[in-house]
């Protein structure tokens, strides 16, 4: 919080190992808000800008539930996904359980790719539906049907050029019946199931039980969150950043002007 040299830490963490723990920060949601600005602006969606929730079920959204939730990315329906979103859990009270785990995605794309091939093309190439529609007034679905697997630049040799990971079992519409790219439905689900496998082994989750000053922030488009069901009432906070900001802020407390402008010119 003090320098821009800790928010450069702080983000090259994130931008290497996908997440990062935030030690000794206020359980207040005002600080959280203000840690989490640190890096860029909150981004504004239909759930508001920083939230703060209880699960009362105030959004028709399983995330304002106390039911356990299988490993997924946020905002598989926009057009695009926030870069970045942060949990700080300020309170649970009158219960256990709870705890999150998250998925390095490019890693299970890896193995994907290493051990059915066929499975990491399908779901590199085949646009699945997405959409969030289960508030009134509020039908969300991107401008273009997105896959699983999203790629970079071919220039680009880290992470086998992927870029981005959409994965939401909640948020998918049905597979269409006809082909695209000689890719079936039925190709399209086995495939899924393969990565599914994977993104489920115990060996692939990194398993944290938040508590009060202690946030986690992490990468949308690379990590998959998850949480187990838990009793009790749980205070939860955060919000997300977009992720342009978030790679702009990573280079300009990383490196010199000079070497930004190389980056990108």
């Amino acid at each position: 919080m003090a320098s821009d040299a800790g928010v450069g830490e702080w983000t090259a963490k994130i931008r290497k190992f996908g997440f990062c723990l935030v030690d000794g920060s206020p359980v207040d949601p005002e600080k959280t808000k203000e840690l989490l600005e640190r890096i860029a602006f909150i981004r504004l969606t239909h759930y508001g800008g920083f939230y703060d929730f209880t699960s009362d079920l105030t959004m028709k959204d399983t995330a304002y539930t106390s039911q356990a939730l299988g490993a997924h990315t946020d905002n598989t329906y926009f057009t695009d996904p926030s870069g970045l979103q942060m949990f700080h859990m300020l309170s649970h009270e009158g219960g256990t359980g709870g705890a999150n785990f998250f998925v390095d995605g490019f890693h299970a794309a890896h193995i994907l790719k290493k051990t059915h091939p066929e499975a990491y093309k399908i779901l590199a190439e085949t646009p699945v539906p997405w959409h969030a529609s289960g508030n009134d007034g509020i039908t969300i679905t991107p401008a273009r049907n997105f896959p699983v697997l999203n790629m970079d630049d071919a220039s680009v040799k880290s992470n086998m050029g992927l870029m981005q990971v959409r994965w939401n079992n909640d948020d998918r519409g049905v597979m269409p019946l006809e082909s695209h790219s000689q890719n079936s439905a039925e190709l399209w689900y086995q495939a899924a199931r393969e990565w599914d496998k994977i993104v489920k082994r115990k060996s692939m989750h990194f398993t944290v039980q938040l508590e009060p000053g202690r946030p986690i922030i992490f990468d949308n488009w690379r990590v998959l969150h998850a949480r187990e069901a838990f009793t009790g009432a749980r205070r939860m906070c955060g919000g997300y950043i977009n992720r342009d900001d978030y790679i702009s802020r990573w280079r300009n407390t990383n490196y010199s002007r000079e070497e930004v402008m190389a980056q990108i010119l």
